[in-house]
């Protein structure tokens, strides 16, 4: 499905495997999201042989990826502590041959290697450099892909979705406002990889905020096509994050209008996050 001419897209359909390209093509990873539960996606990145996984929280879906592709299990990232990110782990475990990663600050079950902010760790030749994003939860983490000549991998949790936010259990706006700006600082062509299709929902609410907004509209077409052929709206990408996601845009005159607070950046995204809770 293409576009409108206008449209706000990534280089490369949002549906379609992503490579990475640090390494020869020949090594490039493969990145497949897999569903599970309602709306969650574990993200799965694998060479042909052996495949890492990002927030298993349900092990089926990535026992049976790692069978149908004839895959072994070389290791694991993980985000934050929420069941439907690490509800998996013990499944997995006996066919897991590496580390399983994890946020340092938070309770991760064991055995796990804590991560903290800068740390770099190796994800089959890839170098992803972890990102201390408290707001969603307080020790979440995420793992941006450095190195590479485009299409850097982002892998986000539940910090940053399409078009959304994720919800302040236990951290504080200002937490999240400064953990947005940083993943927003990431290059343009970032691959955003989140863990839920709430795309459409959030693409409502950003409707909802900047009405004007045709970047919105024409994406929202774009992802209910996706959706309607059973395809995934993510990865996204930061620069059209940029254009479409309120809560990057708490500093644009409409959405400060939208929420009718000026007293800055912290407090227009409180007033946005708790629009969206009730919305």
């Amino acid at each position: 499905m293409s576009l409108m001419p206008d449209s706000p897209q990534p280089q490369h359909p949002p549906h379609t495997p992503a490579r990475p390209s640090d390494l020869p093509p020949a090594l490039q990873p493969t990145l497949l999201p897999l569903p599970a539960f309602a709306d969650n996606y574990i993200w799965l990145l694998h060479n042909g042989r052996q495949a890492w996984v990002v927030d298993p929280g349900d092990a089926g879906p990535v026992l049976k990826a790692l069978d149908d592709l004839q895959l072994s299990l070389a290791g694991i990232l993980v985000t934050h502590h929420h069941p439907d990110h690490v509800g998996g782990l013990s499944a997995l475990r006996p066919v897991l041959q590496g580390p399983v990663y994890g946020p340092a600050r938070e309770s991760i079950p064991q055995p796990f290697t804590p991560l903290r902010d800068g740390e770099v760790i190796d994800v089959m030749g890839l170098q992803f450099r972890v990102l201390d994003v408290p707001g969603h939860t307080s020790g979440h983490i995420a793992y941006a892909q450095q190195g590479a000549a485009e299409r850097p991998l982002l892998f986000c949790g539940d910090t940053l979705f399409s078009a959304g936010c994720g919800r302040l259990f236990e951290g504080t706006p200002a937490q999240m406002a400064a953990s947005l700006a940083l993943l927003a600082a990431l290059p343009g062509d970032t691959q955003v990889c989140c863990t839920h299709e709430y795309t459409l929902s959030n693409l409502k609410f950003a409707a909802a905020v900047e009405p004007g907004n045709t970047d919105v509209l024409n994406y929202t077409r774009h992802c209910q096509a996706l959706r309607e052929a059973g395809l995934p709206t993510l990865p996204s990408e930061m620069a059209l994050e940029l254009r479409i996601n309120p809560f990057l845009r708490c500093s644009e005159p409409a959405v400060v209008a939208a929420v009718g607070n000026e007293e800055g950046a912290v407090a227009v995204l409180a007033a946005l996050r708790e629009w969206k809770n009730r919305f």
